[in-house]
């Protein structure tokens, strides 16, 4: 069967973004930086994403053209007979299932924000409403499956129409409007009356400020969130470089991927910090900031319910981005396994997901009772750890290792080769000693911290 193709090299690299950018960028990052010394985490982060995301990425767009296949059926084009690697395609596939278990809760949250924020619900409210809001959204279990089962339903949809006519023609439009809510939202915060201060925190690098939190602290953070925010490790980037031709060199591919992530990113902290240090909000807040602390933020600036209904649209967009990527790459996986067409996989799978996605949804209120790592914690918090601190690294060093090691994987020469093809920014010759011994320590540490500081 022939193999896709995306139309145009901006819609590669808008899908590909659009899988990075996610609910990590406008919701984690920001909580981050808080968290993490303002400006100086920033810098630390811009590093780790050159030094360690970018690179990783190239390896999945790289294993994905080079055999036009989904992530668990790349292997068996690549690797040398008798050897296991193709093992870790089923669980890229297990990955991006788990993924979407909790990340289209995720997703309904936003959407169902959308409309609670546009009616005027946290017009007038103080802090304890706007948490019970957030409280009741969550335990509402009718509602949350309905909207999750829609969530998934409409991702699948978009998908069922085809690469090029659904998926590549609406994610274009909805990354493009994405952009351009973001830069409106962030001029608009930057110029509020008291936003200097919050300026200052997330622009002016303050090394005292990471003395203060703790310097390792800091870096570990810094270099975990340059991994994770690239969906890295379980082929959910792979896919878009299966369906990628040959004309463009890797590295300035996902460069420019890494850039457009980043800048999505960085603008979200332009909208945040200045809202936050002109009505007082404590930046440090943590998962809560976005929930429970930016409506009371939009509720008192003028048109501030038109802002707030925009912000969680631009949420969801965020989202969405990401749910239709993911969608795509278990559509595609599950085609190479059962040749079937491409809505009758939709069709099975939303069935799949939706069923899925419903121990997520009802650990906030049904299945409440289940809390993996003790009091305070729900069926969410296990799907994200397992992905987050397991899956992602893992399957990155799996990825790196086979891209490097000559005598039992693909070796470097044939990933130089790959990468290389067509004009652009080129992967050199000298970076093989990095990425053949420092890299994947690298992404070792980060895969040995995560569990150790999970479980602290």
């Amino acid at each position: 069967m022939q193999r896709e193709k995306l139309g145009t090299r901006l819609g590669f690299i808008l899908l590909s973004a659009g899988c990075a950018i996610g609910i990590g960028n406008v919701w984690k990052f920001p909580w981050m930086v808080g968290q993490n010394g303002g400006a100086i985490f920033v810098l630390i982060y811009f590093a780790f994403l050159a030094l360690l995301g970018i690179p990783v990425l190239v390896m999945e767009f790289s294993l994905g053209r080079a055999s036009q296949k989904s992530p668990v059926k790349l292997y068996q084009q690549l690797e040398k007979p008798g050897t296991k690697w193709h093992w870790h395609g089923y669980l890229a596939l297990a990955g991006n299932y788990l993924l979407m278990m909790f990340y289209t809760t995720v997703a309904a949250w936003m959407i169902q924000y959308v409309g609670i924020t546009a009616k005027g619900d946290f017009v007038g409210a103080d802090a304890n409403k706007v948490a019970n809001i957030f409280t009741n959204v969550k335990s509402n279990a009718i509602m949350m499956s309905i909207f999750v089962i829609l969530t998934v339903i409409v991702g699948f949809a978009v998908c069922a129409i085809g690469l090029q006519k659904g998926l590549e023609r609406i994610t274009k439009v909805m990354m493009l409007a994405l952009l351009a809510l973001i830069v409106i939202l962030a001029v608009n915060s930057i110029f509020l009356d008291g936003a200097k201060d919050g300026l200052k925190f997330y622009l002016l690098p303050n090394v005292d400020a990471m003395k203060e939190i703790g310097v390792v602290k800091v870096i570990v953070s810094a270099m975990n969130q340059a991994f994770f925010t690239l969906s890295l490790g379980i082929g959910s980037m792979a896919i878009f470089g299966s369906y990628l031709d040959k004309d463009r060199a890797l590295l300035g591919e996902a460069v420019n991927v890494a850039v457009l992530d980043t800048f999505v990113a960085v603008t979200s902290g332009l909208i945040i910090f200045p809202a936050c240090s002109s009505f007082g909000v404590d930046v440090t807040a943590g998962p809560d900031l976005i929930f429970k602390t930016l409506p009371p933020v939009f509720n008192s600036l003028a048109g501030g319910r038109i802002w707030g209904t925009l912000f969680f649209v631009f949420m969801t967009f965020a989202a969405l981005s990401t749910v239709f990527a993911v969608f795509e790459n278990i559509i595609s996986c599950f085609m190479d396994l059962t040749g079937w067409s491409r809505k009758k996989t939709c069709l099975i799978n939303a069935i799949i997901m939706s069923v899925l996605a419903l121990p997520c949804v009802l650990g906030f209120s049904t299945l409440d009772f289940i809390k993996p790592f003790g009091e305070g914690s729900n069926i969410m918090d296990l799907e994200d750890f397992i992905v987050s601190n397991i899956m992602l690294p893992l399957g990155s060093l799996i990825f790196i290792l086979f891209c490097v090691n000559k005598k039992y994987g693909w070796g470097f020469e044939n990933f130089l080769n790959e990468a290389n093809q067509g004009k652009g920014l080129k992967v050199q010759k000298w970076m093989k000693g990095y990425m053949t011994y420092i890299l994947p320590l690298m992404v070792l540490t980060i895969l040995v911290i995560g569990l150790i500081d999970y479980f602290n």
